[in-house]
C-alpha cells in the first residue's frame, strides 16, 4: 500500500498515471567460440552473417590454439572451440567434456618474404638455409603454426642431412607465444612483424601470407615446393553440455554457405587437401 501511494502521490498534478510496462525479454546469452587466430577474417564475416539471419550473438575469442586450450582447461567457458590443428581439441575430448573433433577447413605453410629476399619454390630451402636469412615462425606447442614449421625441418633433413639442425637452431620464435610483442591495434601480427624487419623471412599458413600481403604490398608470398609442404587441418570441437545455440552455430560452420565463405579466405575444404591459395 505504502508503494502505490507513494507512486501516485508523486504524479500529482499529471493527468495521466505512467502504464506499467513489461520488462524487456532478454536476449539469447552468447554463444562462447575460442578459436585459432588465423580464421579471425573467415570467422568474423561468417559470424557476423549468422548474426544478422538468426538474431543469436556469437561471441568470438581468438588466439593462438594451444593457449587457448590451456584456458579452457583453467574453467573459461568456451562451447565451441576451432583449433588450427586436431591435436589440441583431441586432447579436451580426451580428458572429457568435449566432443571427438572434426575437420572443421585446412591450409598449408607458406614462406612470406621481405622485399630484399629473391626466392622461388624450388629454391626455397636454400635460402632459409643461408646464414644470413632471419628465419621467423610461430611458436611450437603453444601455437600448431610453429609446430607445422618444425614439421617441415623435419623434411627439409630428409632432403639435405643436417638442415634440421641448422633451421631449428636460426629459427626466431616470434609469434604465438604467451609473451610475444603485439601489434598495434588495427594491424595484422604478420605483416607488422615483417613491415619491422623482424625477420627476412617467416614461415606462416598460406592464408595469413596472403593476408599480410595485401596489407603491406611489398611483401611477396613464397609457395613451398611440395617436397616441404606441410598439411594443416583445423579440428572443430563442441562442448558436450553446450547449448542447442552453441551446436547449432557449430552445424553452420560446416555448412555450404559458411565453408565457401573459408575458401575465399584461402582455406581448403575438410575433406581433401588444400587448394592452391586463391584470393
Amino acid at each position: 500500500m505504502l508503494a502505490v501511494t507513494a507512486l501516485l502521490a508523486g504524479c500529482a498534478g499529471s493527468s495521466k498515471v505512467p502504464m506499467a510496462t513489461e520488462a524487456p525479454a532478454h536476449a539469447p546469452a552468447a554463444v562462447q567460440v575460442y578459436a585459432a587466430g588465423s580464421l579471425r577474417e573467415a570467422l568474423t564475416l561468417i559470424a557476423s552473417d549468422y548474426e544478422a539471419r538468426t538474431g543469436q550473438t556469437v561471441a568470438l575469442t581468438f588466439g593462438a590454439s594451444g593457449l587457448l586450450r590451456k584456458r579452457i582447461e583453467k574453467g573459461e567457458a568456451a562451447q565451441i572451440f576451432a583449433s588450427a590443428d586436431m591435436d589440441h581439441p583431441q586432447r579436451l575430448a580426451a580428458a572429457g567434456g568435449w566432443q571427438a573433433p572434426t575437420v572443421l577447413v585446412r591450409n598449408a605453410l607458406c614462406a612470406l618474404t621481405g622485399d630484399q629476399v629473391n626466392a622461388a619454390p624450388a629454391t626455397l630451402l636454400g635460402t632459409l638455409l643461408r646464414p644470413e636469412i632471419r628465419l621467423g615462425t610461430s611458436t611450437p606447442k603453444a601455437d600448431p603454426s610453429g609446430d607445422y614449421a618444425w614439421a617441415l625441418f623435419r623434411r627439409a633433413d630428409e632432403i639435405q642431412p643436417g638442415a634440421y639442425a641448422v633451421l631449428d637452431a636460426k629459427a626466431l620464435k616470434l609469434t604465438g607465444g604467451a609473451d610475444s610483442p603485439k601489434p598495434p591495434p588495427g594491424r595484422g601480427t604478420y605483416a607488422w612483424i615483417m613491415e619491422q624487419r623482424r625477420a627476412d623471412v617467416f614461415l606462416t599458413y598460406c592464408t595469413n601470407a596472403m593476408a599480410a600481403q595485401k596489407e603491406v604490398p611489398w611483401l611477396k608470398v613464397v609457395q613451398l615446393p611440395p617436397v616441404l609442404q606441410v598439411s594443416a587441418a583445423y579440428g572443430l570441437t563442441v562442448r558436450t553440455a553446450a547449448p542447442p545455440s552453441a551446436v547449432q552455430f557449430a552445424q553452420a560452420l560446416m555448412a555450404p554457405p559458411a565453408q565457401a565463405v573459408f575458401r575465399r579466405f584461402g582455406f581448403g575444404p575438410p575433406t581433401s587437401g588444400v587448394e592452391p591459395p586463391q584470393r
